[in-house]
């Protein structure tokens, strides 16, 4: 099973700049789809063969996620948990037989990291929700989650040790989530690849320079380790600030 998660930060944008030819070249089984800014009714999104699911932001404009997947899920869920984390169509769950599918779309930091105590709660909570899942089946999460784990996953740790994404606080939940039975498929394959971001800043030729964060994941329960075949960034793909990454499950 071949999946994709991109942030296209702006999915109106994304298809004037080769969204669509990039979909029918990848051939992907499920695409997820993080910062998609826009309702549903906004624009038409023409891939024939996929069904479709989008959990947009109460906010015009701004957030939302998206789910277009070949195969039909058994059952499809929006959010999670509490009410605050309910208004800005962050995550979407998709069941299949084998496992659950998560697309989300982790809430930033914000300058001055004056969102970063809600941040908090989201991570605690959504690892509380992600280990329930678990329970009855294995879990597949995928999206922009907004941390660069790792000083490995970002050109620059040392300027940007407070910045938003690379905070103490928010790397520390990437590694409490690891540790209660989940797996960083990228970092399963290739422990100690360096230069491989999904992420570059549109100032100072920060992707020409490739001067980039890893903040886009796909994470799994630990025992779909052994289904692993692929797990790659695909620097090529332009359109976004954001790369797609890609995933295939023997599943």
């Amino acid at each position: 099973m071949k999946l994709i998660s991109w942030n296209v930060n702006g999915l109106r944008a994304c298809l004037d700049k080769g969204f669509l030819d990039f979909c029918a070249q990848a051939q992907a089984d499920v695409i997820c789809l993080q910062e998609t800014k826009m309702q549903p009714h906004q624009a038409q999104v023409d891939l024939p063969g996929y069904h479709q699911y989008w959990n947009s932001a109460q906010k015009k404009g701004y957030s939302g996620t998206a789910v277009f997947t070949k195969q039909e899920p058994l059952s499809v869920s929006y959010d999670f948990g509490r009410e605050e984390h309910r208004t800005e169509g962050r995550v979407i769950t998709a069941e299949y037989p084998a496992f659950y599918l998560v697309c989300c779309y982790t809430p930033n930091s914000q300058d001055g990291l004056k969102r970063l105590d809600y941040r908090m709660r989201w991570e605690d909570d959504f690892r509380g929700y992600l280990c329930q899942l678990d329970t009855i089946k294995p879990v597949v999460l995928c999206g922009d989650l907004n941390v660069a784990h790792e000083e490995i996953d970002l050109k620059n740790p040392k300027t940007n040790r407070r910045n938003p994404g690379f905070t103490d606080e928010e790397r520390e939940k990437m590694t409490k989530l690891l540790s209660s039975g989940f797996v960083d498929t990228f970092r399963y394959l290739y422990p100690d690849k360096t230069g491989a971001y999904s992420w570059w800043s549109y100032r100072f030729n920060a992707r020409k320079n490739n001067a980039g964060w890893r903040i886009d994941y796909f994470i799994v329960s630990d025992r779909l380790r052994d289904k692993i075949k692929r797990a790659e960034i695909l620097t090529t793909v332009e359109g976004s600030d954001h790369c797609p990454v890609l995933l295939e499950l023997d599943i």
